[in-house]
């Protein structure tokens, strides 16, 4: 059962420098939000804050609040692997196992404790049939994932996320490497699994934000200039600072 995710009053610094000022969003279940903003202005530090990837870095500290559904995700408590299970995570550059399609997508489950063969075969066709990528690579289940194209490589890596049973997908930028064909695919996908996960999507692309996206946030130095829904925010923005970011003047 999908949780409201939800960032209040939050900060992060790194050392002095304070990357996120003040955050309070909040991402609905079978919701797409997209992230927009010039580089450098928090949009994949807030993404990394939200299944706890910024822990790894030194001088990393947070004021302020997340809460999947009731539970406080930086309370000492949590249990940080099963939080990461939960909210699965897929970068810019697509990064297979140096392993075979059917590996790469049994790897999670047999981490968490799934050996049976019969149960791992449901889980690579149904997680592979999600990420529209089944009838592409059947019959070379057991052939090196490094041999799929960037495109192919995005969308086994989207599976292998989702055969954990996520509850939200976090993608950065995860069509900025790719081809307008190989986009085309992730948009696609992305549209079709709004239908049972909360999804919060880093973009550039302005375009792409428009297409796939419920709700949008814009921000600029580390802090949320303006929320809203897609439409409205793209069409009629309230803050100046938005309508310049959009109509390309800065950025």
């Amino acid at each position: 059962m999908s949780q409201t995710l939800t960032v209040d009053k939050f900060h992060v610094y790194y050392g002095e420098k304070h990357a996120l000022d003040n955050i309070s969003i909040s991402f609905q279940p079978k919701t797409v939000t997209a992230l927009i903003g010039p580089s450098g202005c928090g949009k994949s530090t807030l993404l990394r804050s939200l299944n706890r990837m910024n822990d790894f870095i030194p001088m990393f500290r947070t004021e302020g609040s997340v809460r999947l559904g009731e539970e406080e995700i930086y309370d000492s408590k949590i249990d940080v692997v099963n939080l990461r299970k939960r909210m699965g995570m897929v970068f810019q550059q697509p990064v297979p196992f140096p392993l075979s399609i059917y590996d790469n997508i049994a790897y999670g489950p047999r981490i968490h404790g799934t050996t049976q063969k019969k149960k791992l075969d449901q889980i690579v066709e149904k997680t592979l049939q999600q990420a529209h990528l089944w009838e592409e690579v059947k019959d070379r289940l057991h052939k090196s994932a490094l041999g799929l194209s960037g495109g192919q490589q995005q969308r086994l890596v989207i599976a292998r996320v989702l055969a954990v049973e996520p509850e939200i997908l976090l993608l950065d930028e995860p069509a900025s490497a790719l081809d307008p064909i190989s986009t085309e695919h992730i948009e696609r996908l992305i549209l079709s699994l709004k239908e049972e996960y909360t999804i919060v999507v880093v973009t550039h692309n302005m375009q792409q934000a428009k297409r796939i996206s419920d709700q949008t946030a814009f921000f600029l130095h580390g802090e949320i200039v303006e929320r809203n829904e897609t439409q409205t925010l793209f069409h009629s923005p309230i803050d100046q600072r938005t309508n310049h970011y959009l109509s390309g003047q800065f950025g």
